[in-house]
């Protein structure tokens, strides 16, 4: 844990692949190393910081996220190509347009992102 923000915890994760531990990850360029921070803010017990904590995700939460992150904007570029060429009938500019679509897209994923927090939430394991 890293510190604490009113009634939210700030939860360091280190994100390592297999490469980064490897002895020889100095000769390869595979070593993957990332600092994230997130927030949880349902938890019942007092928490200082450095603590060890586990945090929890839902898998299903996880599907959910992968849908608004990928498989979502696939389909609407994907329809979107196809609309567009059948519509113009010039592949360029039908390929400029369902990759511009994304744009909007992500913009507005960025400006609901108060509600996204809502429904994926991180929580804290509550050990005893």
């Amino acid at each position: 844990m890293k510190e604490t923000r009113g009634n939210s915890l700030i939860v360091n994760i280190i994100n390592e692949s297999a490469c980064s531990a490897c002895h020889a990850k100095g000769a390869c360029t595979v070593a993957d190393y990332q600092d994230k921070e997130i927030e949880i803010t349902n938890f019942q017990k007092k928490y200082s910081p450095g603590q060890e904590v586990t945090v929890i995700f839902q898998e299903s939460k996880g599907f959910t996220a992968l849908f608004y992150g990928y498989v979502l904007p696939f389909i609407i570029v994907l329809l979107t190509l196809i609309v567009t060429n059948s519509v113009t009938n010039d592949e360029l500019l039908s390929g400029l347009i369902s990759l511009g679509i994304l744009i909007p897209y992500y913009i507005t994923l960025f400006f609901f992102r108060h509600l996204l927090k809502k429904v994926f939430k991180f929580e804290v394991e509550e050990t005893i």
